[in-house]
């Protein structure tokens, strides 16, 4: 596919982040963009209208009249939609998002992809932050907004693209991983552990996912893989290219020791192959960012950046949006607000804050909505997620009729087992009733931690204007 052979470039389905994202690089690089999608409300709706992008409003076939050149397919969409049964019919050419960012914008450059079950967004974010610092003007696309760019993409003209690399899969017609598409010459590997239980039956079935990316990587390029988890090195086991390991053992590639932190920032020393680089501050908390920050330092070393230049940029790094995000603060309480919905994830974003706040009492709040916490897969795991909380509430299901009976998460019985434990946890049935226990309960100086991968009902809006209301 030749990029000047499409001028008129449809987006279906646009209002997506990461498509209203690429129609966004698509029209700075001069192509003729627009699209449709069903619901047009803000922030997508406002950044689009932004960039003039225009935008219909439900699907018609109509608007396929006249022809696009390309049409780039959201993955919502599936059969039955009328605007890609007029596609298929006649014959109008098509690709999903994840073909589109690799022809129109990682060909051609050196791509960086990050993958893992955890640190994708935030390890792609401080990436994309050290390249910026060192004068790289890398292109990136990340599925998150990174506090310092204030945007989740970037078009770049420094030849290198940095990716977030999904292991969701890119369309109807195209059942696999995102990140095959992404032509990696450095792959980043964080963690593998099970999740997506709607497209992916088992561990395994991601493991492939995760060993056919491996066999991407070029023999000219790099594999940097966590070397403290054994899922990710077995994955990795059969590379091609060169592989570096990072994390909190010895036996390392790189290495991070005296972890601490002082000043709201995680100090911490960096090795190269037992050699001590310096000690790095990062604007990050949690053993889990540092091992983010040591997959950050590799990458970056393999790119020419100098270690003092990383130091520079990482003790800067702002975080991303909904990664323990501080929405706002009153009456002496501050909420703060984070897509973690992996209990794994959950749990390490817990044990770094609470590095930071020791002696400040913690609510954890949980909101069982992706397709994974639906179900009952993780519901025994999910007992010792809270250990560093001090008090647990949990929502009910989000769209339980989504999973069946059988298999249906319970957080009734896990707030009875966190019970069990000697810790504070309430099954409530609203946010709002969540936030009436909240307002009899809570002290000045605790914290609130929301966790949930969707809106969580705007509890965040309804608790400070609550907590405002009472103070």
């Amino acid at each position: 596919m030749l990029m000047n052979e499409n001028k008129k470039i449809y987006f279906l389905a646009i209002c997506g982040t990461a498509m209203a994202s690429c129609a966004a690089m698509l029209k700075q690089k001069g192509y003729d963009v627009y699209g449709s999608d069903e619901n047009l409300y803000p922030p997508m709706s406002t950044f689009l209208e932004d960039q003039n992008i225009p935008v219909m409003q439900g699907f018609d076939p109509a608007h396929l009249d006249p022809q696009p050149d390309l049409v780039v397919v959201g993955n919502v969409i599936s059969r039955g939609n009328v605007e890609i049964e007029e596609i298929l019919d006649k014959k109008i050419p098509y690709i999903s998002l994840a073909s589109a960012l690799r022809e129109f914008m990682i060909r051609g450059n050196r791509s960086f992809v990050v993958t893992g079950t955890h640190g994708k967004t935030t390890t792609s974010s401080m990436l994309a932050w050290v390249f910026e610092s060192a004068g790289k003007d890398p292109g990136f696309m990340i599925g998150g907004i990174p506090e310092n760019f204030g945007r989740g993409f970037q078009l770049g003209s420094g030849g290198d693209f940095i990716l977030e690399g999904d292991e969701y899969d890119s369309a109807f017609f195209e059942k696999t991983a995102k990140f095959l598409q992404y032509l990696p010459d450095v792959g980043i590997i964080n963690s593998v552990e099970f999740d997506h239980a709607d497209i992916y039956k088992s561990l395994d079935d991601i493991k492939l996912a995760f060993k056919r990316f491996v066999n991407l990587v070029p023999r000219s390029g790099l594999l940097i893989v966590c070397g403290d988890d054994s899922e990710s090195m077995d994955v990795s086991a059969k590379a091609f290219c060169p592989v570096e390991t990072f994390g909190l053992n010895d036996e390392n590639d790189w290495r991070a020791e005296k972890l601490q932190v002082s000043e709201g920032l995680m100090h911490f020393d960096v090795y190269h192959h037992n050699a001590l680089l310096g000690n790095v501050a990062l604007g990050a908390l949690g053993k889990h960012n540092v091992k983010n920050a040591l997959a950050v330092i590799a990458a970056a070393n393999s790119a020419g950046i100098t270690f003092e230049k990383i130091q520079q940029a990482l003790k800067t790094f702002k975080g991303v949006k909904r990664r323990l995000e501080l929405k706002g603060e009153a009456a002496g309480v501050e909420v703060y607000d984070d897509f973690g919905h992996h209990p794994t994830a959950i749990k390490e974003t817990l044990d770094g804050f609470r590095l930071k706040y020791p002696d400040s009492g913690i609510w954890a709040l949980f909101e069982p909505r992706s397709a994974t916490t639906r179900r009952n897969i993780f519901q025994k795991e999910f007992i010792e997620v809270f250990d560093s909380a001090d008090y647990v509430l949990l929502s009910p299901v989000n769209q339980p009729s989504k999973v069946g009976n059988d298999t249906l998460f319970s957080p009734e019985l896990l707030a009875e087992d966190i019970r069990c434990k000697g810790k504070t946890a309430h099954y409530i049935e609203t946010t709002d009733e969540m936030v009436k226990h909240i307002i009899k309960h809570v002290k000045r100086g605790d914290k609130v931690v929301t966790f949930s991968n969707g809106p969580f009902d705007k509890i965040h809006e309804k608790l400070i204007a609550a907590l405002k209301n009472n103070s």
